[in-house]
């Protein structure tokens, strides 16, 4: 029996593309929910992008693989659902491959399969095993393999298989997530079927979330034509340094067995207590400090709790741990008021990743204005919050236990003001982007390669609040298809992003500013109508030794994001916190700060602006931020902002950009 999209899911064709926040030249589904892409592969001239899709709402629920093709990777055509859940098993995250050879015989040597390989998720037991399905009509229908499943490690976190052809071994390579271990694992076989286990790697890196959507290629080494490193790239559900999911990766060597790291990531201590200490949490009692409930105690626990497993990394010999009796207790744990009198609030968390239910909150003027919650690991880890704007104000902390399912605790420890932001330990790894909207991101197969470029894609959103997001009739959209190379940094070999070229030919109705200072710069925005909320914008920014550039995008009277480039700090900040609607969920309000490219000259920075997202690439894309945004229809106006009056801007370019759509 065939698989049938419900007439009553298409969108209404009079409104089409052109409902609030749509963007107009990312990919998104007409309609329903959309999240991981897979089967990434390039085939008789298309570009196929397949995600994990729910045809019947606009909730994570039933998983098949939505299908679109592409000629250019700028315009997609929505086919059919392409590999439909049915018999009680999921279709989960996968790629795809051209077998040219015709090694699984599936096909013919003239007529080659493309071949599917995913992980199926049986909903009676939720085990997930790998299985395979192929196409002899352009990927337009698929066939189940009577066979499945071709791996079964009896396991519930085993997923995300992305098989690749090595051929120096004569092989297909397949790596996958062992997701809650933080592992990948490596499998090798010759017909796409029969699979022999080859190696593992990790935990390294961050390992604060589980590990999935793993990914393995190879790119050129710059100023050596033969000699490449490869990248091992890794999704994560929690720990990156926006405080959510995010997408780290790894750079050494693949001999066809085993991956090897050549290039260790930087490592970065928090900070060793320096500034005012507000709570320690060391005596026996909780001093001032008012308890109610029974989460809490009577006071801080002497470290790990009854039937809890090991709670590590706080500092001293107590700590908050909210587990006394378990999950099931609830309660709160209020701080007395202080003065905040520092740039920043550090403090190390763990327990629950429950937002508004396992969290620690700062309220000012009885309103709350930062919070945090745990990553669902005992481990405690660093946290910062920058308070600047509230520096002189009174205010408490709240840490809170309202929930009594799984993972309903919280644990804290070593509250402190001080100049510096606690860096946590997830920064030691290597991060593709810094915003909180990059995730799942893998890489197309069987580009040709006369053109030889690494391109690839991520879901953008966060798995924390993807189904909360105020969206309709679709829900989620894809980034930018980017390419990938690596340079070499003062750090050592790094991965850089730039958007694919392609995306050039959307642009019309073009400005350019010749350079200036912010005032004449926002006289060119006012004078030439800059702005509107799908555009592009190309700056080079000058560099100086104090303080910096801020430009406000989709800016109104009430709200704007605002991206500040900070060369005193080092650092480039993007704020959401007043970007529109924010308040649909706890975690989605927020600042989140990338590292400054280093280099001599202008720093570059490239703006993507579309209807609800911001893609910010910095120098040569070492740097990039990714962010959600939900703004009012009349929040279109852009403005430069800075504290010195000499010339900022070098140079900028402003482009709008056509929908894809029309």
């Amino acid at each position: 029996m065939g698989f049938v999209v419900p007439d009553s899911g298409r969108a209404d064709p009079t409104h089409r593309y052109a409902e609030p926040f749509r963007p107009q030249y990312h990919f998104t589904p007409e309609r329903n929910w959309m999240n991981d892409p897979n089967g990434l592969v390039f085939y008789q001239g298309e570009y196929h992008l397949f995600y994990q899709y729910n045809p019947f709402g606009d909730k994570w629920g039933h998983m098949s693989w939505g299908h679109a093709v592409s000629r250019d990777l700028v315009r997609w055509r929505h086919l059919p659902v392409a590999i439909p859940e049915a018999d009680g098993v999921m279709i989960f995250s996968g790629s795809a491959v051209v077998d040219a050879e015709n090694t699984s015989g599936f096909g013919t040597r003239r007529q080659p399969p493309l071949v599917a390989l995913y992980t199926g998720r049986r909903n009676a037991d939720n085990r997930q095993a790998q299985c395979v399905a192929f196409s002899l009509d352009r990927g337009r229908t698929f066939t189940k393999y009577a066979g499945n499943p071709v791996i079964d490690i009896q396991s519930t976190d085993f997923r995300d298989p992305k098989v690749f052809w090595h051929a120096p071994s004569r092989r297909w390579i397949m790596v996958v997530a062992l997701a809650a271990e933080r592992r990948v694992s490596f499998y090798g076989s010759s017909d796409l079927k029969n699979w022999t286990h080859l190696s593992d790697f990790g935990p390294a890196g961050s390992t604060r979330g589980v590990w999935e959507c793993p990914d393995l290629f190879p790119l050129r080494v710059p100023g050596g034509r033969q000699k490449v490193r490869w990248v091992l790239v890794v999704s994560i559900s929690a720990g990156s340094p926006a405080g959510g999911a995010g997408t780290q990766y790894f750079i050494g060597d693949f001999d066809g067995v085993q991956f090897i790291e050549q290039t260790p990531a930087e490592t970065s201590a928090p900070p060793n207590g320096a500034g005012r200490l507000l709570a320690d949490f060391e005596g026996e009692n909780y001093g001032q400090w008012v308890a109610t409930g029974e989460a809490f105690g009577a006071g801080p626990a002497a470290g790990t709790l009854a039937w809890q497993n090991p709670v590590t990394n706080f500092r001293g010999r107590r700590l908050v741990n909210s587990y006394f009796n378990g999950d099931r207790s609830q309660g709160t744990l209020t701080s007395p008021p202080f003065e905040i009198t520092a740039d920043y609030l550090n403090f190390l968390v763990g327990g629950g990743a429950h937002p508004g239910r396992t969290c620690m909150n700062l309220v000012i003027d009885g309103q709350t204005v930062r919070t945090a919650t745990g990553a669902e690991e005992e481990r405690l880890d660093w946290t910062a919050w920058d308070v600047r704007e509230f520096r002189g104000k009174s205010a408490r902390l709240q840490i809170v236990d309202a929930e009594s399912g799984g993972w309903g605790h919280i644990n804290v420890d070593h509250i402190m003001l001080s100049d510096q932001p606690a860096r946590p330990s997830g920064q030691q790894a290597l991060w593709a982007d810094y915003g909180r909207d990059f995730y799942a991101a893998v890489s197309w197969s069987d580009i040709p390669p006369r053109d030889g470029r690494r391109l690839w894609i991520g879901w953008m959103s966060s798995p924390q609040y993807a189904q909360e997001v105020p969206t309709s009739p679709w829900r989620s959209a894809m980034s930018l298809p980017r390419e990938l190379r690596l340079v070499e940094t003062a750090q050592g070999l790094r991965l850089v992003q730039q958007p694919a070229r392609e995306l050039a030919r959307l642009r019309h109705a073009g400005s350019r500013f010749k350079g200036g200072t912010v005032a004449e710069a926002n006289d060119w925005v006012r004078g030439g109508k800059i702005g509107g909320d799908s555009f592009e914008l190309d700056l080079k920014v000058i560099r100086v030794t104090q303080g910096g550039l801020g430009i406000s995008l989709l800016k109104a009277e009430r709200e704007q994001t605002t991206l500040e480039v900070d060369f005193e700090r080092g650092e480039i900040r993007l704020d959401r916190t007043r970007s529109g609607s924010v308040g649909f969920h706890p975690a989605f309000a927020g600042v989140y700060r990338a590292p400054l490219p280093d280099g001599a000259g202008p720093l570059r920075l490239r703006l993507f602006v579309d209807a609800c997202s911001i893609e910010v690439f910095a120098g040569e894309g070492e740097t990039v931020l990714t962010s959600l945004v939900f703004p009012s229809p009349n929040a279109q106006r852009i403005e430069f902002f800075s504290s010195s009056k000499a010339p900022q801007l070098a140079e900028a370019r402003f482009w709008r950009l056509k929908s894809i759509w029309k």
